[in-house]
């Protein structure tokens, strides 16, 4: 079947099985291999993008659905030689070390910071009706659907947590003792 996709503000023309999901349909046909496959049953992060600004796992979803979407996938995020606050952070904290989740962790954070300066709750927010406080135990609640074998979660909470306080649109603060 025939398709067009918005990918990263551009609209890419493809033929594609109808059973192709979009994981595949960015890896294989369009060749934007940042987005990852890990489980391939939606469990791990690892092919997180963002759909109209939300984040999903693209493992779980035909492509054939998505025609009239925006989707944004790491590569879309900022261009390689010019890192966004979000990527810097991720440097600065030591975000990473074998990097193969990195990209998913980037795009799910990008998000999740997105729906924090929306004012959505969590299951740990305190307050369904207060502004949301980000810190240690938001973000990670928040992040638990991204996985890192390689154990790197606190430089990916504190870069989190660094570009919410450069961003200043959602105040960061530590967890009560």
């Amino acid at each position: 079947m025939e398709i067009t996709l918005t990918v990263n503000g551009r609209a890419q023309a493809l033929e594609l099985d109808p059973r192709t999901t979009l994981l595949d349909a960015l890896r294989d046909h369009l060749q934007l291999t940042g987005t990852k496959k890990g489980c391939d049953h939606g469990q791990c992060g690892a092919c997180t993008i963002l759909l109209n600004g939300r984040r999903i796992n693209a493992c779980l979803t035909l492509a054939a659905m998505h025609e009239a979407d925006e989707i944004a996938t790491i590569e879309g995020l900022a261009p390689p030689d010019d890192p966004g606050a979000l990527q810097a952070a991720f440097l600065h904290h030591d975000g990473f070390q074998c990097g193969y989740c990195t990209p998913g962790q980037i795009v799910s954070a990008t998000g999740m910071l997105e729906e924090a300066r929306a004012g959505w709750p969590s299951h740990v927010s305190p307050n369904l009706e207060a502004e949301v406080a980000l810190d240690r135990s938001e973000v990670a609640e928040r992040m638990s659907g991204n996985l890192c074998r390689c154990a790197a979660y606190t430089g990916i909470v504190e870069a989190i947590l660094e570009t919410a306080e450069q961003e200043r649109d959602v105040e960061p603060r530590e967890a009560a003792e």
